[in-house]
């Protein structure tokens, strides 16, 4: 109780300490005060950007939500994660959707006879070398085994597949076929890389595919050594579709494909049916197409791009021709229109940078030979087979055009609650800049949105760096005015500390404490 009342006479006596202080500072001081603070908050400014740009999140607001907030009480409702909420309102397991996995790209090109002639021509390389480097990952994987009855040529053709200079992969082919000529591991590298022509590489393949027959054993899956020749002989059998396809001859490239997907239906990890449906548009044999998709899509979970924006090619076919949007404006969109709409909505949350590419808004490249699902690379891999499709198709770039757009403003918030959209992951960006050559510039969906713990330090620097130059050209003005702001903040408080002073002597309790 004592303490309480004589507590306003120490307020007014540290109102006057600080009064007696603030008018004992030089200008110098508040230069120096200033200046200081603009650097510390630029400091900060410039770590928080760079935290940013290379872990997408604040800095600060990482270390509030992971360490401040458990020890303020906060909990993480860790019950949600891998729930959505349904258009119905309902809540429903999501699947766990793999972030940012890198994809083998069923329409790569041919090294040699595509992406190294490209080189001469322009100079530049089209292909990454983090790309290149999954592409020997998955050679070894399919072509190569560890086994105890490992072959010398084989032993060759591993180091092959390691080796990052195109030259030295192809005389260590050329070595592997010394030690075997029946090597079809060899020819299929020297299809790949050595063949300036796709004649020439289905010549070598035609080659491979004859030496390999002879290693399929009665029972493919009977040990590890059979596997891998069961992997090489379907590569092979692909890529000489591949070659059918790119010669013109396409209805035998599409028997090929029906035929390696009929004989190996458990390998439907290589999505050979995009190649298929990719030969089938060439044909315009959309009923076929149809029947495909009615097999691959799945509308609660997408696949791919080529599954999403073939889907709504076919449905944008039957009614682009006639589609008029000042019509549609009246009258309003018929059951077709709409069906046509939703499925373009449907494709383009899937993959938002497709129609940039398909409307030629940004300008292609050649499709590397991995790709990731949802980011910039399968657009660019999809819209570089099928954008021929989609002009051929009279009014549907025209239909795309004026219904694309519309999807980015009822994709919901959060993400997590829209009707067919699910999570994008946080990590596209990076991986497609390691896929995509350095001269492409990489298409980022959905924005990153600054944190708002950098648009206040970039506030704060700002505000301190313009009164450190403010201060600096006019010190003794501005010393005037901090003073004046102090005293006009501890005016209430002096004020308040002399009332209760002069209240104090007549106050029975105060009395008492003076005995």
């Amino acid at each position: 109780m004592i303490y309480v009342l004589r507590s306003p006479l120490k307020l007014q006596e540290s109102v006057t300490a600080a009064s007696v202080f603030l008018n004992t500072l030089t200008p110098k001081f508040y230069v120096a005060l200033t200046g200081t603070s603009s650097l510390i908050s630029g400091l900060i400014l410039i770590f928080e950007w760079w935290y940013f740009r290379k872990y997408g999140t604040s800095f600060i607001e990482q270390v509030s939500v992971s360490h401040l907030r458990p020890l303020l009480g906060g909990v993480e409702n860790s019950s949600s994660a891998g729930l959505f909420t349904s258009a119905s309102g309902e809540v429903e397991q999501r699947p766990s959707v793999s972030e940012c996995k890198v994809w083998r790209n069923p329409l790569n090109l041919f090294r040699g006879a595509e992406y190294s002639r490209y080189t001469w021509v322009t100079g530049r390389e089209p292909l990454t070398y983090y790309d290149m480097n999954l592409s020997a990952q998955d050679h070894q994987t399919f072509f190569t085994c560890d086994t105890q009855q490992l072959k010398p040529e084989d032993t060759v053709m591993q180091k092959a597949w390691r080796e990052r200079n195109p030259q030295a992969r192809i005389r260590a082919a050329y070595q592997a076929l010394e030690l075997n000529h029946e090597c079809a591991a060899a020819y299929v590298l020297l299809a790949e890389e050595e063949a300036t022509t796709i004649v020439e590489a289905e010549r070598l393949f035609k080659q491979a595919l004859k030496f390999g027959m002879h290693h399929i054993r009665p029972h493919p899956q009977s040990d590890m050594r059979a596997g891998k020749d069961t992997n090489l002989l379907v590569y092979i059998k692909r890529r000489l579709a591949m070659c059918a396809r790119k010669l013109g001859r396409i209805k035998e490239a599409v028997k090929m494909m029906r035929d390696l997907m009929k004989e190996f239906p458990l390998l439907g990890m290589l999505n050979i049916h995009e190649n298929l449906l990719e030969a089938l548009l060439e044909l315009q044999a959309y009923a076929d197409v149809q029947a495909v998709l009615a097999k691959y899509d799945d509308i609660s979970l997408p696949k791919s791009a080529t599954i999403c924006y073939t889907s709504a090619l076919l449905k944008a076919r039957a009614v682009s021709d006639k589609f008029s949007p000042e019509a549609a404006s009246r009258r309003g969109l018929s059951t077709a229109e709409m069906n046509a709409v939703e499925a373009i909505h449907r494709a383009v949350e899937f993959n938002p940078h497709v129609p940039k590419y398909l409307l030629e808004m940004k300008s292609l490249i050649l499709p590397p030979e991995h790709i990731l699902k949802r980011g910039d690379s399968e657009a660019v891999a999809y819209a570089f087979f099928h954008l021929q499709h989609w002009k051929r198709a009279e009014g549907a770039l025209n239909l795309l055009h004026c219904t694309w757009e519309g999807t980015f403003r009822i994709i919901p918030y959060p993400l997590e609650k829209g009707h067919l959209f699910y999570p994008y992951p946080g990590c596209t960006e990076t991986a497609d800049r390691e896929l995509l050559p350095s001269f492409h510039e990489v298409s980022v969906y959905p924005k990153k949105e600054l944190p708002f713990f950098i648009l206040f330090t970039a506030g704060l620097c700002s505000f301190t760096a313009m009164l450190a130059m403010l201060t600096h050209q006019f010190p003794d003005l501005m010393g005037i005015f901090v003073k004046a702001f102090f005293n006009t903040l501890f005016a209430p408080l002096g004020f308040f500390a002399d009332k209760m002073e002069s209240f104090m002597p007549s106050c029975l309790w105060y009395q008492l404490t003076r005995i």
